[in-house]
């Protein structure tokens, strides 16, 4: 099974994901590990992505989906996947599962700010919420709550 936890930057992914994967006894995976150095300069430098500079970085991940799938893997997979079609490339078997770390403006501005040592610019939030496309298809959580509490409601949800 795939867990595919999805948000803006600074909803938490990687910590949610890392936790939850931890807690699960699974793998964890961080989409980001997959952007190319180009797409990671861009975004240090306050650019958004294009679609046309997201498709390679979606192709690799299918790929990587479709490969833990084939060997039967347990992963937890932190990407940001913002807009349906993204998620359409991603989302192509029933043993993935999505997940939505929702949270306001102002708390993920807060929470940017705050972060150090990320390629991502806090600039590109509002980019980021321009482009996102909430989905019909996920578990909700709300990351206002404490990163346990997420992990534990999520484990509930999921029934794992």
């Amino acid at each position: 099974m795939i867990i595919l936890v999805m948000g803006v930057s600074g909803a938490g992914k990687t910590t949610i994901s890392q936790l939850l994967a931890e807690s699960l006894n699974w793998e964890f995976s961080d989409a980001d590990t997959f952007h190319s150095p180009a797409n990671i300069e861009k975004m240090q430098h306050g650019i958004p992505l294009s679609d046309a500079d997201r498709m390679p970085w979606l192709q690799d991940l299918q790929t990587a989906i479709q490969q833990w799938l084939k060997e039967n893997k347990n992963v937890v997979l932190a990407c940001s996947a913002l807009k349906a079609s993204y998620r359409q490339f991603l989302l192509f078997d029933n043993r993935i599962q999505l997940v939505y770390l929702k949270g306001s403006f102002e708390i993920l501005q807060k929470r940017l700010q705050e972060r150090q040592n990320h390629f991502m610019s806090e600039k590109l939030l509002k980019s980021q919420f321009d482009a996102l496309e909430e989905p019909d298809n996920a578990i909700y959580m709300d990351v206002s709550e404490p990163p346990e509490v997420i992990v534990k409601n999520l484990r509930a949800a999921l029934a794992v």
